[in-house]
């Protein structure tokens, strides 16, 4: 019922809202809250909320069996639901020690996501948000796989080059990864680095009601989200500070993205909103993800393409 509210609203906020996982909260019990990494924990809490990856892929499920449904206003004012579904287009999930599980040249498919590093990193940041996390500088060479105590270690990364017609839903691709990783349902968002993040790509399926050819539908999503609980802490001070309605204990904690890039968005149906803030907005999520990818010193495959079209 509170995703009819979005239909209120632009249809690129639509989007962003139906889009976004709200994962199963957990307290930390209180004789585990002083093994936190003070580095990425440093904010003193009585209590300390986080969800398991476990849970947060559930979220995709039946996403992946069967989209997720955007409700779209038309120019005409017809409102239609597309649907969705989430490919998982790149992932990195730096953990406090290194892991049996460290990523090693076993599969080809794990091979590619070796050379996935760029030669250097960079020491700046667009994100006003992201940039209050201070630890985005690294030697090169053997450090990139044994990061500095902020950033962590590698325990698994994934970047999608295959075509979209070749990909298998992001619960489908998960499941066969945490075979070998089992970390991959464990690991808890407290256990994670500030670096460890993934992508989403969208990709459109059908419409409600159907029938109808709507070009202006055809456009495809990366969202970027965090995936450590350093951001959530960040998020409730954020909410404290602007006065927002903080999020209730033990409510599902959303993970909204932080960056956005888009695919054969055409026409005026997805930015909606005439004062131009969805046209700002999409700028910024845009200009967020390149900078975070820059950050990180990653080719993130899909994003290039994407730039490569946005900008050709």
């Amino acid at each position: 019922m509170e995703k009819e509210k979005g239909s209120l609203q632009s249809n690129l906020n639509c989007f962003l809202e139906c889009t976004t996982p709200l994962v199963p909260s957990q307290f930390l019990p209180q004789s585990e809250m002083r093994n936190l990494n003070r580095l990425w924990h440093p904010w003193e809490r009585e209590k300390v909320e986080y969800f398991t990856l476990g849970d947060l892929w559930n979220c995709y499920d039946e996403w992946s069996a069967y989209g997720a449904g955007v409700p779209i206003k038309t120019d005409s004012g017809e409102t239609l639901v597309q649907y969705y579904v989430p490919y998982l287009s790149a992932i990195q999930i730096f953990i406090s020690r290194p892991s049996v599980n460290f990523l090693r040249e076993e599969t080809d498919s794990v091979c590619e996501t070796r050379d996935s590093f760029s030669d250097s990193f960079s020491d700046e940041s667009e994100s006003e948000k992201l940039s209050r996390w201070d630890g985005c500088s690294s030697e090169e060479g053997d450090s990139l796989w044994h990061m500095n105590d902020r950033w962590g270690y590698l325990y698994f990364q994934y970047f999608e080059r295959s075509t979209p017609y070749g990909r298998v839903p992001l619960m489908d691709k998960i499941s066969a990864f945490a075979e070998r990783f089992p970390g991959l349902m464990s690991l808890r968002s407290v256990d994670l680095s500030p670096a460890s993040w993934m992508s989403v790509a969208w990709y459109p399926i059908y419409h409600i009601p159907m029938g109808r050819t709507i070009k202006d539908l055809s456009a495809c999503f990366l969202t970027f989200h965090t995936l450590s609980s350093s951001f959530q802490d960040m998020d409730l001070d954020d909410d404290m500070e602007n006065g927002k309605q903080k999020r209730k204990e033990g409510e599902s904690i959303p993970l909204p993205p932080f960056g956005l890039g888009t695919y054969k968005m055409q026409g005026d149906v997805w930015l909606s909103d005439k004062s131009g803030k969805d046209q700002e907005k999409l700028s910024s999520l845009f200009s967020v993800a390149d900078s975070w990818l820059k950050q990180l010193g990653v080719q993130h495959h899909d994003f290039n393409y994407f730039m490569g079209i946005r900008r050709g």
